[in-house]
């Protein structure tokens, strides 16, 4: 039996799903991604060629404080609390504020970026191998700076397998070929795995979906 833990990069994801719910014309926000990655399983072991077990997901974030609408970081962390009730691990990062000079109005126009997440994905793969916590590591993104830290943590442990499981429309040509074995998610499995709402968590308390998602 083959461990798997997936590493969730919660941006790429969320464009992702909200794309796929335009397109669909459902709601897809609401997204259980344990059930998500546990539908994953049997495409991995297929893959692999023997039996596999969910050991752990992380999920990666940050909450957009700087947009100053509070309504926005709270249902981020009332998604998070429903995440964590499913036993996913979160790991919230933060947006870097940024000055960018204008190439057209020739001013400098203010701006917020999310970087750490790639670099806490890059380091809980080394991690998690190291701690020999899994078998199997699967990314779900479609974010080519992570590529790096896939090559490295082959290098560094060749026993190990790594694969991606691109979000909806974030196929990367790049990322495929290097691990020509990862899958694609499709977007009406955003759909399939919703939470109920309102969501009950273990202690009693309801969580309900914002309205939109």
């Amino acid at each position: 039996m083959k461990k798997v833990t997936f590493l969730v990069d919660g941006f790429n994801l969320y464009h992702s799903v909200r794309r796929a719910q335009k397109e669909l014309g459902v709601s897809t926000k609401w997204l259980n991604i344990h059930g998500l990655c546990e539908s994953r399983l049997q495409i991995i072991s297929s893959f692999i060629g023997c039996r596999v077990q969910l050991e752990n997901s992380y999920y990666f974030s940050a909450y957009a404080y700087h947009l100053k609408n509070p309504d926005i970081v709270l249902r981020h962390q009332n998604f998070v609390k429903c995440l964590e009730d499913t036993g996913i691990k979160v790991e919230i990062n933060k947006f870097k504020y940024k000055e960018i000079n204008c190439p057209f109005c020739k001013k400098i126009i203010a701006r917020h970026e999310e970087k750490e997440t790639d670099v806490s994905i890059a380091l809980k793969l080394i991690e998690i191998f190291f701690k020999d916590e899994c078998d199997i590591a699967v990314l779900i993104t479609g974010d080519t700076d992570l590529a790096p830290a896939v090559r490295m943590a082959r290098n560094f442990f060749p026993e190990k397998h790594v694969s991606f499981a691109f979000p909806a429309f974030r196929k990367n040509k790049e990322l495929s070929k290097l691990c020509p074995e990862s899958t694609n998610i499709k977007p009406q499995q955003y759909a399939r795995f919703q939470f109920p709402d309102p969501y009950t968590l273990k202690d009693g308390r309801l969580i309900s979906k914002p309205q939109g998602w």
